[in-house]
């Protein structure tokens, strides 16, 4: 039998658009003899984790989509956040997408999205989409609320990249975020998607984040004169709604 290790390594080399590998790729990848790479790749494809395709090559197999319908009507941060998410659109007049999102390794990943009717600008943030954690507003209303030291140890193991992209230094960072806290929202605009401003609260549960919501709008669509502050409340208000019933309902919700 494979070691779980060895499974684990193989499925997390299929992290791209399109990703199709041989045994041969994957032996050289994880410094395994080809052998044993068929080994673990036979027990992959027997339980459709993995599908052969033409050219002696391996993608990702249906037992993915099984396991994401599961977690779909499973999950119960899923079922309290889905009504209050619709309700969120109307405010927006539909001419945006409403993200729940939650922290995925060091990134942000969303877990459910609902598009309102009318037009706007497409997000980036599809569900299972792992995004940068620290920009747009959706990573930042998540960022505000994490304890000091797990704050300073995301930041110290993502150094390297942050400075290649001329990030801001952790103490200019930790600034911002202060405010992000004080206020109990995030605002950005652009940050993610040309044209677009993001607004995120964080869903909390005993006092930890779990999660953040987000609207996301198209910016010729938000008067920030006008729209501007009723769409803030609107957001921390869905935010603060969905924190209760996770109270309420004493869900399982997990506190990463």
């Amino acid at each position: 039998m494979a070691s779980q290790n060895n499974l684990l390594n193989i499925l997390q080399l299929f992290d791209g658009d399109g990703v199709v590998l041989t045994v041969e790729d994957i032996a050289a990848a994880l410094g395994m003899s080809v052998r044993t790479a068929y080994r673990n790749v036979r027990e992959l494809s027997q339980a459709e984790f993995l599908d052969p395709v033409t050219g002696a090559g391996y993608a990702l197999g249906p037992a993915f989509i099984h396991f994401d319908r599961l977690i779909r009507q499973s999950d119960p941060l899923i079922h309290i956040a889905d009504g209050p998410m619709a309700e969120l659109l109307q405010l927006a007049s539909q001419a945006a997408s409403v993200i729940m999102c939650r922290r995925f390794r060091d990134r942000i990943m969303s877990v459910h999205k609902r598009d309102g009717d009318a037009p706007h600008l497409p997000v980036s943030y599809e569900r299972g989409a792992a995004m940068s954690l620290f920009v747009g507003a959706p990573a930042k209303a998540i960022l505000a609320f994490l304890p000091e030291r797990a704050l300073k140890a995301l930041y110290l193991r993502n150094e390297e990249e942050l400075r290649r992209t001329g990030a801001a230094s952790y103490a200019e960072m930790r600034e911002t975020l202060k405010v992000v806290r004080r206020q109990g929202y995030s605002v950005t605009s652009s940050e993610v998607g040309s044209g677009r401003v993001g607004i995120a609260a964080p869903i909390m549960r005993m006092s930890v984040v779990v999660a953040s919501i987000s609207l996301v709008t198209d910016a010729k669509q938000v008067d920030l004169e006008s729209r501007l502050p009723s769409l803030i409340q609107g957001v921390v208000r869905t935010a603060a709604n969905i924190s209760d019933e996770i109270e309420k309902h004493d869900a399982q919700i997990s506190r990463t």
